[in-house]
């Protein structure tokens, strides 16, 4: 039996095992699964490098995001884009890079997108084919599937650093001079608007996150974000808005407008605006 096959079926087993009992939890299912493939050994062979394998995919496809956990868990890449069932890129410094490996079906990869969406009470759908939501860890994700996706569904998923980057870590990497950090400290404090703009992946809310640092920390900050990104650090009065789109019936809507209308009586020091908008010139996104 070919090792498709083989862990096919040991996950349907699974599959049938945990419907029984819906409140296992990630150690009990290991357990099963463990049990199971133990079973399965006892009819055919299977190596000790196969068990492992097998195990530690079912498990990632039953408790966690499939195959996609091993680039979930990967610290070194920060961005991962599924382009329907046939391909997964993901990017590592500053390189887009084709994976080679890709979901089994249409309906696994379909699985995988509900099952992100369910955990952040979203939904997703033909009628309904865009969302945004995030990941436990922080993680922004974007879902479009079709008709709006004609090769989709596809997946895409930003991650974010465990720890934001500092400016003395970005003159350490040459990406900003000292003199200009000095410079930005000084507005900072001084209460300047700021705006920072530039493509996608350019550095933009890594950059605010770094400058947020030299906010004074007796002050009040409201974040305003279409989709929840900022890692502030070390402010203790902060309120954090984010816009939730309408629901299926096309109801309840609460716009990037709505969010800067109230956060005017929030009593705010300052005002973090995040929003991404086209524009014929892409440096200006």
């Amino acid at each position: 039996m070919r090792y498709y096959d083989l862990k096919k079926e040991i996950q349907g087993e699974v599959l049938s095992r945990i419907d029984i009992h819906l409140d296992l939890d990630d150690d009990a299912v290991s357990e099963l699964i463990e049990t199971v493939i133990l079973e399965k050994g006892r009819e055919r062979y299977i190596s000790t490098i196969e068990k492992m394998s097998i195990k530690q995919e079912i498990f990632n496809a039953v408790r966690r995001l499939d195959l996609l956990q091993e680039l979930v868990e990967d610290d070194s890449i920060t961005e991962i884009m599924v382009n329907g069932d046939e391909a997964i890129y993901y990017e590592r410094d500053g390189r887009l890079i084709l994976w080679d490996k890709h979901f089994e079906s249409i309906e696994k990869l379909e699985d995988v997108i509900q099952q992100i969406v369910a955990r952040a009470n979203r939904h997703v759908n033909e009628s309904s084919p865009i969302v945004d939501t995030g990941l436990e860890d922080g993680s922004r994700v974007n879902v479009v599937l079709k008709p709006i996706a004609i090769n989709g569904p596809i997946l895409t998923i930003r991650k974010f650093a465990k720890e934001p980057i500092t400016v003395e870590r970005l003159v350490k990497l040459e990406s900003i001079s000292k003199e200009a950090v000095e410079l930005l400290e000084k507005l900072v404090i001084a209460g300047y608007n700021i705006f920072i703009s530039g493509s996608t992946g350019a550095g933009k809310t890594t950059m605010l996150n770094a400058l947020a640092n030299f906010v004074p920390k007796d002050e009040r900050i409201v974040t305003i974000e279409d989709s929840a990104e900022l890692q502030i650090q070390g402010v203790e009065n902060l309120v954090k808005l984010e816009v939730r789109n309408a629901n299926t019936e096309g109801e309840n809507e609460v716009t990037i407008r709505d969010l800067i209308k109230t956060s005017l009586r929030m009593r705010p020091s300052r005002i973090f605006f995040i929003y991404g908008v086209w524009t014929r010139n892409p440096l200006l996104n």
